[in-house]
């Protein structure tokens, strides 16, 4: 019969696996743009500020721990969270950092609290609202990000597009942005730049993985792949 300190050191080295995997700034980064639904090695790449060669090593190892899946499609290779509790670890660990460390505190005191002078709008609330059709929702993510899946009805408004396309916008009734989650500022900004134009707006709290997680509905399908440089020595484009 197999000694129960064997059994328990089966059990910590397997758990250990997973704190392995996870004990790095940019895997972290990873999980968190895989939230918003399946992507191609490139697109993780560009977002996350790293060559292909480095994001391909990160998302090996998250792979080989088992918080990833992945499938090839043509030259691509697209990854995905393995399971909804890899984004639960993620959203646990992220609300621990929030209580234990100062420095997390106070970059969203900066980043967040400071920046939004109107209470967020809860999920159940927002649904409610689309439900009698009085609000309009923006999501305010990377155009694939949208693609991969949205808030039913929202409207895709990426970084960088929001101020060439206020004419689209209606000044009759309150806008919601929504985009990555409780750390995205794209929400906060656009937030900020529509109440100076006399908007009414607020974000959602969270984000498009929190939405889905509190089981609301989410629409759409797979981002399509884009091409883009394969040199594993080309530089890191900075994220903004």
């Amino acid at each position: 019969m197999p000694d129960h300190r064997d059994l328990k050191g089966a059990l910590y080295d397997n758990w250990a696996r997973l704190g392995k995997a996870i004990a790095s700034p940019k895997r972290l980064e990873l999980l968190d743009l895989l939230a918003q639904g399946e992507t191609s090695v490139e697109v993780l790449a560009e977002e996350a500020g790293l060559t292909i060669t480095n994001a391909s090593a990160h998302l090996a190892a998250l792979h080989n721990a088992r918080l990833l899946d992945r499938r090839k499609a043509a030259q691509y290779v697209f990854y995905r969270l393995a399971d909804p509790a890899v984004f639960g670890l993620l959203r646990d660990l992220q609300a621990l950092g929030a209580r234990q460390f100062l420095e997390v505190q106070e970059v969203a005191r900066t980043y967040l609290d400071d920046r939004d002078a109107l209470e967020p709008v809860e999920a159940a609330e927002l649904r409610r609202r689309l439900r009698r059709g009085d609000v309009t929702v923006l999501d305010v993510r990377p155009a694939h990000e949208y693609a991969a899946g949205h808030v039913p009805g929202a409207v895709s408004m990426p970084p960088g597009t929001l101020l060439r396309r206020l004419a689209e916008l209606p000044r009759d009734r309150e806008i919601v942005a929504y985009c990555r989650g409780p750390y995205c500022v794209f929400s906060v900004e656009a937030v900020a730049t529509l109440r100076r134009r006399g908007y009414q707006a607020r974000r959602l709290r969270g984000g498009l993985p929190d939405w889905s997680a509190a089981g609301h509905p989410i629409t759409g399908g797979p981002a399509a792949p884009r091409p883009r440089a394969t040199r594993a020595t080309r530089s890191p484009r900075k994220r903004p």
